[in-house]
């Protein structure tokens, strides 16, 4: 069911109180600010505190999703397609669906908001790699990608 009231979220704090962590591609935190469970799946807007210095995920596409971003704190290197641009502190970037993207965080510490229209199935993803223990192996994380509608197309981005 879409919410049927408005609601406010505290900086923070998450939507549901569960801070996620993500473990095995970084150690960022992702606090839902607005949930799929709030819109019927049309939209899920995160809060990502980035915790990994020359971290983030191997290049990958979202096949039923658009993604942005927004840079709260920090700078990040993104790549879009073929093309390379790095971010700072009030900049947006747009990924479409279907197109290859990965970002880098450059700073000690970072901060973005992330949305994923429409929803999709990443707050699962997420959920499922808070709960991971050990380092995932890259099979494992090639296959929580694919569980959750994304596919991992080359590797993570470096510092050059």
């Amino acid at each position: 069911m879409r919410t049927e009231k408005g609601f406010k979220v505290l900086a923070g704090e998450a939507r549901f109180g569960k801070h996620y962590r993500m473990k095995g591609v970084t150690s960022n935190t992702l606090d839902i600010k607005i949930s799929g469970q709030d819109t019927e799946g049309d939209l899920a807007v995160f809060e990502q505190t980035g915790l990994t210095p020359f971290g983030g995920p191997s290049l990958h596409i979202h096949p039923f999703q658009d993604e942005w971003f927004y840079v709260v704190e920090g700078t990040y290197k993104f790549r879009v397609g073929e093309e390379t641009m790095q971010l700072t502190v009030g900049d947006t970037i747009f990924l479409p669906r279907n197109i290859p993207h990965a970002f880098m965080q450059l700073t000690d510490h970072g901060k973005m908001i992330v949305s994923y229209l429409p929803a999709g199935k990443m707050e699962s993803f997420f959920e499922v790699t808070d709960a991971w223990e050990n380092p995932p192996t890259p099979e494992l994380i090639k296959a929580v990608f694919e569980d959750h509608d994304m596919l991992i197309v080359g590797p993570p981005l470096t510092r050059e």
